[in-house]
């Protein structure tokens, strides 16, 4: 999957292959920047609005300073979108840091952050979604602002490259048996037809389509309590599934030894499935 020809950046929009950061880029040696993917449907954004809101509120926690203004940000992108001509399924991916100086520990005196945003093809995981995957379990060793979406993945990498050697799809991390999230990705539990989840304190990032799901819940009457679960309730749940921009609503079907309900994706997961393809559906027509 090739990334579209032209990327925005805090100077305007360039060809690929003309971008280039020096090699004291703070982002690069300090991991100092936050991040955002955002999913395209048929080429159209989908809920790039809550992702750009996230994108402040976790600069604003890093006391770091995005180029441009929300509204004007937003613009960029969609020109950024229609010069390359987007048509099909795909992700943006959206970084900003703290810009490029001389290495130090400290905070550079000059206000000069980096931007760099480019778009490339990504295709809907629609088997994972209609059959389930598995998944593995992995101490959650990350630091205790997980809701800020920062650069700083290493824990996160090493327990999805941990799933992968494993043959599994997601990690699911715990503290002391509780059940936080996965290494890219929410985690629900579905239990006598309640939905289950950790809460949106530091220790998770809310993820967008972790909001979407809370809201689907109420549109459907599902009972949606956000409290967080343990490693042994996993062999009593009827359901369990993941949410992440990429995987959309995807259920979980095994963890480790552990068979999921009957291992197959239950009721509750394709109801939710039904209206997240319901709610991304008007965005794919305004392409």
């Amino acid at each position: 999957m090739s990334v579209k020809p032209h990327v925005l950046t805090e100077r305007g929009i360039f060809r690929y292959e003309q971008v280039t950061y020096p090699m004291e880029e703070r982002g690069l040696q300090f991991g100092d920047g936050v991040y955002e993917v955002v999913r395209l449907y048929s080429g159209a954004y989908v809920w790039l609005q809550e992702h750009l809101d996230r994108l402040y509120r976790s600069a604003a926690a890093i006391r770091l300073s995005v180029p441009f203004a929300p509204e004007e940000l937003s613009e960029r992108l969609e020109q950024l979108r229609r010069m390359n001509d987007v048509r099909e399924d795909a992700i943006l991916y959206l970084q900003v840091t703290r810009g490029s100086f001389p290495r130090s520990h400290t905070f550079p005196a000059e206000n000069r952050p980096n931007l760099y945003a480019y778009i490339q093809p990504m295709a809907r995981k629609t088997d994972e979604m209609a059959h389930g995957v598995h998944a593995t379990l992995t101490k959650d060793v990350r630091w205790e602002y997980c809701y800020i979406k920062s650069l700083n993945l290493l824990p996160n990498v090493l327990a999805k490259q941990e799933a992968a050697e494993r043959g599994a799809f997601e990690a699911i991390l715990h503290r002391d048996g509780v059940v936080t999230e996965g290494s890219s990705s929410n985690i629900f539990l579905v239990k006598d037809e309640t939905v289950y989840t950790h809460p949106a304190t530091e220790r998770i990032l809310n993820g967008i389509v972790r909001t979407k799901v809370k809201q689907f819940c109420g549109e459907l009457g599902i009972p949606f309590i956000e409290k967080a679960f343990l490693v042994h309730d996993l062999a009593g749940a009827d359901e369990l599934f993941l949410t992440s921009t990429t995987s959309a609503i995807t259920p979980i079907v095994q963890v480790d030894d552990i068979t999921i309900g009957d291992g197959r994706p239950g009721a509750v997961t394709k109801s939710l499935q039904a209206v997240y393809q319901k709610a991304t559906q008007p965005a794919a027509s305004n392409a």
